[in-house]
């Protein structure tokens, strides 16, 4: 099971640079580990609008900088690619007939529309987005729900994440879970995963396969 955002797809450069944007208008500029700091869980996520407006002293459209920014990053993803090992990950899992989801935080639309230009839609069996839970994660009903439609249990599964509040979400989950931090993520100290990688290309698919066998859900 995949997460997306940042794990599947690299939207977490793209959104950076909308907000670096935004925030430059204005004076201001972000580390990414200050703006890894301001993430959460969700997809439109709440501190780059909090730090603006305690920059300005008032309040700001959010709604106005939300489609913005999402019409920014349209544009600064029309140049990008699949992470590294990501289509190669897929195949194999089909060549070996495993079952797999996406569980993302995002909404289905956004999810889906990237999935089909990339021509990934054809290897996930479920996708599971915020639309279809009550929460999102770090919460486990994103990967719950994705196990449930799957039809397997959570010892025959793999979690594949990019940060740690993902990684929180699967081992709730009890699955045992893969952690590929990007740029932005990779500020977060790993706390929840099983497994480090540095990308998808490190490890085979078929030895983390052999990897996940011995560990067994608490």
């Amino acid at each position: 099971m995949f997460d997306f955002d940042g794990l599947v797809l690299d939207t977490e450069t793209p959104l950076f640079q909308a907000w670096q944007e935004i925030f430059a208008e204005v004076g201001l500029s972000v580390s990414e580990a200050h703006w890894a700091a301001m993430l959460g869980a969700e997809a439109d996520p709440k501190g780059p609008y909090e730090f603006l407006e305690r920059h300005l002293c008032r309040p700001v459209d959010r709604e106005a900088l939300r489609q913005r920014r999402l019409r920014r990053e349209e544009v600064l993803l029309e140049g990008e690619a699949p992470l590294p090992g990501v289509r190669s990950t897929l195949a194999e899992a089909r060549s070996r007939g495993l079952h797999v989801a996406i569980a993302s935080s995002s909404d289905r639309p956004w999810v889906s529309r990237h999935l089909s230009h990339f021509g990934l839609d054809r290897f996930f069996e479920a996708v599971v987005c915020a639309d279809d839970v009550a929460r999102t994660k770090p919460a486990p009903d994103l990967y719950l729900e994705a196990l449930r439609r799957l039809g397997v249990s959570s010892a025959e599964a793999i979690a594949f994440e990019d940060s740690d509040h993902g990684a929180a979400a699967a081992k709730a989950a009890n699955l045992f879970c893969v952690l590929v931090p990007n740029t932005i993520t990779r500020h977060h100290v790993p706390a929840h995963a099983d497994l480090v990688l540095g990308s998808l290309e490190e490890v085979a698919l078929v030895d983390l396969l052999r990897i996940a066998e011995g560990w067994r859900p608490s």
